[in-house]
Order: structure tokens, then C-alpha cells, then sequence
């Protein structure tokens, strides 16, 4: 029986992870890229056991661990006096309680272990979609650059501004949270802080201040992530640059051993920290929405990756022997499995208590994409 033909706008993390598990399930998919090429933009990806499990279960955790960094603890800090708070072991410890580390890696990184488990010719780059059409031969798909294609469903996995949920549910309506965000990638060999080998998170005087450090490519960069109230700041992106004594002044008052992370920042990018209400429903007719499309978060539970790849696990368990008559169906599967998970995980991180003083992570760690109840 032949698959389905479907089409993933966007090949971020949650797009490709989708194509590889739907392909997986004998159907021909199609990723339309809007960039010309994958270039390394971005910093951090911080994936926590309950994504390192699924997307060992996709084949590509081995060539992700050839480049990550396994944080050995989860450590809370106060800003003030550096008092740990909670201190939470991972690494061989995270494996034998939830099945697999935390890894902590560039996201090109993660996005070339990705892409190596798809065949080229099922990524296009240059297509932005402009515009889409639900008719009785699938979704027909109009490009920027003025092509079109149809596909028989279509999956929009195309980030926090996505052009799908758009056309599906029209425009969203953000809240400025009057917060921004600032991350930097600092050489380890320039820094002189202890725990560096730990995903550590500085707590500060008010929720909105916190600053948080992981290593990268096993253990040669440390990634640095800050947030702080600041009402004059609207942009919304991971890759507008920033002013790093601004950065410096704003944390003027925290622990030494925090000052002296941002002592080793050259760099940095600001953005503002918006938030959106969970989503009612994430599908209409033949088109579904997966990642930030489908739930945009603020990252201080640092799982905004994870709920994407645990999205594309499940859409593609959904989709095992669909055909076009079925789809509806498997979409409403896929949509009853993860939209509670991912609603949780929305408000946790907003509020941005979690783990503060200890607590149990195992509600988000200990999740099996691959064996989660499928329920149409």
C-alpha cells in the first residue's frame, strides 16, 4: 500500500524529526525550507532525557553524543549568597532513571545529525509557503517564489511566527512578557567558575532575573542564557545582537562567580520573551501544526525543542498505515496525546518556578513518546 504524501514546512529541529519518523511509516515526505541552506545560526539546545530518548528512538542519538556535552548535574543557585538551592543528578544517573542522558549541543549540530537520517532530495530548500489551499486533491501550497505543490497533509512546523497556524486559526495575539532574553557562547578555557560541566540556573532577586549556564561541544563552550525585565525591547528573535556591558550592568549585583560568566561574553543576542495562550485545537482538515507553531513557550523549563520532538514521535506512531481516508483521524490521535503534555509544559514555563527548590522533574524527564497512549 503506498503512503501518503506529506509536506513539513519547515526544517527546524521539530520538521525534521517529523520527516524522519513519518518516513519511517513508509510515506514520502517533503520538507519546504525557506532558508537557501542550513547555516549555523542559533546557539544552545538543551535536550533533556525525555527528547534524547525519542530521538534515540529516531537513529540519531548516536551521531548527536559524537558532539554534545552531558551535563553531570541540574544546579540551583541563589543569586545572592550562590547558595544551592537543589541539585539534581544526570548523566549516567539521568540513564538509569529515565532511560537516557541530557545532552546539551549547538543546534546545528542537532540539525545535521537530523538532516543525515533524511535523503537530500527531500528537503527544498528556498520555499517559503506564502499561502495554502485545502481542495479535494490535498493542500495545494503556493511559494514566495511563485511555485506551488500539493501535498495530501501538510504539517506546519514553521516556529513562533508560523505562517500555517496563520492561515488555519488567523493572526495570534502575543503578550510581551516585558522581559528579555541575552546568550552568549563563552570558550570554557576562559572562564575560571567552578561547575562548569553542570547545567547550573542563578536565581534572581524577582522571577524575571535569572541567568543560566550549560557546556557545549562536549565541554569546550559554555552557553550562557540571561533574562531580566526591560519594557523598552519589542524585537522577537534569536539572532538580533545585543550590547554586553548592558549585559554586564544589569547583573552588576549577583554572585561573583556569575559576574565572572559574563566577564568571559564577547557577544551576545536580545530578544524579547512573548507568551501565547495554549492552542484549542492545532488541525484543520488535512494540516496539523507541531513545535512552536503549535505551542511557542518561554524557555526558562528549557524545553521548547523536546515538545517538538516529542510532537513529530507521536504524529509519526499516529500516522503508522494512515491513508488519505484515515487522516482526519490520526490527526485528532496525534492532537489528543501531546495538547495537554505541551499545555503544562506552556504555563510551568511561564510561571518559571519549576525545580526552584528541589522537586520532582520525573513528570517531564520520565515521558515516552514512543509508548504514550494513542487515542483517536
Amino acid at each position: 500500500m503506498a503512503g501518503l504524501t506529506i509536506g513539513i514546512s519547515g526544517g527546524g529541529v521539530g520538521g525534521l524529526a517529523a520527516a524522519i519518523a513519518l518516513r519511517a511509516q513508509g510515506h514520502k515526505v517533503i520538507v519546504f525550507e525557506q532558508a537557501a541552506e542550513f547555516a549555523r545560526i542559533g546557539a544552545d539546545i538543551n535536550l533533556t532525557p525525555n527528547a534524547v530518548r525519542a530521538l534515540d528512538g529516531l537513529g540519531v542519538g548516536e551521531k548527536l553524543r559524537e558532539t554534545a556535552a552531558r551535563p553531570s548535574y541540574r544546579i540551583s543557585r541563589l543569586w545572592d549568597s550562590g547558595e544551592e538551592t537543589s541539585r539534581l543528578e544526570m548523566a549516567d544517573s539521568a540513564v538509569q532513571k529515565y532511560g537516557a542522558p541530557q545532552l546539551t549541543t549547538h543546534r546545528a549540530d542537532l540539525l545535521s545529525a537530523l538532516q543525515a537520517a533524511i535523503p537530500a532530495d527531500a528537503i527544498r530548500f528556498g520555499k517559503k509557503v506564502r499561502q495554502l489551499e485545502q481542495c479535494d486533491g490535498g493542500v495545494r501550497l503556493q511559494f514566495e517564489d511563485g511555485t506551488e505543490d500539493t501535498v495530501d497533509v501538510l504539517v506546519g512546523a514553521d516556529g513562533i511566527h508560523s505562517t500555517t497556524r496563520t492561515a488555519l486559526f488567523g493572526q495570534d495575539a502575543p503578550e510581551f512578557t516585558g522581559i528579555v532574553s541575552y546568550r552568549a557562547v563563552v570558550p570554557a578555557h576562559k572562564l575560571d567558575v567552578p561547575n562548569l560541566d553542570c547545567f547550573t540556573k542563578w536565581w534572581g532577586p524577582i522571577p524575571e532575573m535569572q541567568i543560566v549556564t550549560f557546556p557545549l561541544n562536549r565541554g569546550r563552550d559554555t552557553f550562557v542564557f540571561a533574562t531580566t525585565p526591560l519594557d523598552n525591547w519589542h524585537h522577537e528573535s534569536w539572532t538580533m545582537s545585543g550590547d554586553v556591558n548592558e549585559l554586564r550592568e544589569i547583573y552588576k549585583d549577583f554572585h561573583p562567580e556569575a559576574r565572572a560568566l559574563l566577564q568571559g561574553c564577547t557577544e551576545v543576542t536580545k530578544s524579547a520573551l512573548y507568551v501565547r495562550e495554549p492552542l484549542p485545537l492545532w488541525s484543520e482538515g488535512a494540516v496539523t501544526l507541531l513545535g512552536d507553531a503549535a505551542h511557542p513557550m518561554v524557555p526558562f523549563m528549557a524545553q521548547g525543542a523536546c515538545m517538538a520532538i516529542e510532537d513529530a514521535v507521536v504524529l509519526g506512531r499516529a500516522f503508522e498505515g494512515v491513508t488519505r481516508t484515515d487522516v482526519g483521524q490520526a490527526l485528532q490521535c496525534y492532537e489528543n496525546a501531546r495538547k495537554e503534555r505541551t499545555a503544562r509544559v506552556q504555563r510551568g514555563s511561564r510561571g518559571n518556578e519549576w525545580l526552584k527548590a528541589g522537586g520532582n522533574a520525573d513528570w517531564v524527564y520520565g515521558y515516552d513518546a514512543w509508548n504514550v497512549p494513542l487515542n483517536g
